[in-house]
């Protein structure tokens, strides 16, 4: 049994398509291959990482809302890939609704982690994409938060709100909270607006993170999703793999 607390992750932007779910999942696969117990949180109401593990939102007949809004256990399903995963679907969107008016809303998420917590070594939030009481809930739950940027000027622009959020969820409601850094997604290295907009995040952003080697855009990612699959189980040999695998050496070390 691991003696360290478990590391808790929330990967995070209020920007949608900056394969936040692709890398949950993928980093998810590459600690559990480094003998890591993991578990996966889909809180977001679309439910993209539920489908990429092969589950259907719409069949599922409890999910993180139960444990959220009726305080029921977390629903986990075991050993999918090597990983657990705790599924979302869109009654997530109603469960959101009713936080507003919840009592202690901003601790439902971390309460309903405490039972598991001895279980697993690294717990892994695929959170929403925007700014909204699922992503604060989660980031008041987490010990670190892990932020994709696409490597597009507008993706970029976007994350001086997102670091406002963190510092006020760290500031009131998780002082602990940590930035594990920052992960450029979506990277066209024969692209020059991608070449200046990492050059500008590595500048920018460096004191608030590290920032971690870019994740090259790759089709096989949306063929291995088809697929219901990490992307090493898909294709072992792609050239993005070491990549993965160094970000979730990296994350060993927080």
């Amino acid at each position: 049994m691991n003696s360290q607390p478990p590391r808790i992750i929330a990967l995070f932007n209020q920007a949608g398509g900056v394969a936040k779910t692709t890398l949950t999942h993928n980093l998810g696969y590459h600690l559990a291959q480094r003998q890591h117990r993991v578990l996966l949180i889909d809180i977001d109401p679309q439910a993209s990482l539920t489908k990429f593990m092969g589950l259907n939102p719409a069949e599922l007949d409890k999910t993180v809302a139960d444990a959220i809004i009726d305080e029921q256990p977390l629903p986990i399903h075991k050993n999918i890939d090597g990983m657990d995963l705790s599924p979302s679907n869109r009654i997530l969107s109603t469960a959101e609704m009713q936080l507003v008016s919840a009592e202690m809303r901003d601790l439902r998420l971390k309460d309903a982690l405490e039972p598991v917590l001895d279980t697993y070594d690294f717990i892994l939030f695929d959170c929403p994409p925007s700014l909204g009481l699922l992503s604060y809930i989660s980031l008041v739950a987490a010990t670190h938060v892990l932020v994709p940027v696409e490597t597009h000027v507008k993706a970029f622009e976007g994350t001086n709100e997102l670091l406002q959020t963190v510092t006020r969820v760290k500031n009131r409601a998780n002082r602990k909270l940590e930035i594990a850094g920052f992960v450029p997604t979506r990277y066209d290295r024969r692209n020059s607006a991608d070449i200046r907009t990492l050059g500008a995040m590595q500048s920018q952003l460096e004191s608030f993170g590290k920032i971690y080697p870019p994740i090259p855009r790759a089709t096989a990612f949306v063929d291995a999703t088809e697929e219901r699959k990490p992307l090493a189980l898909y294709d072992p040999k792609h050239s993005v793999i070491p990549l993965l695998e160094s970000l979730a050496k990296a994350m060993e070390s927080l």
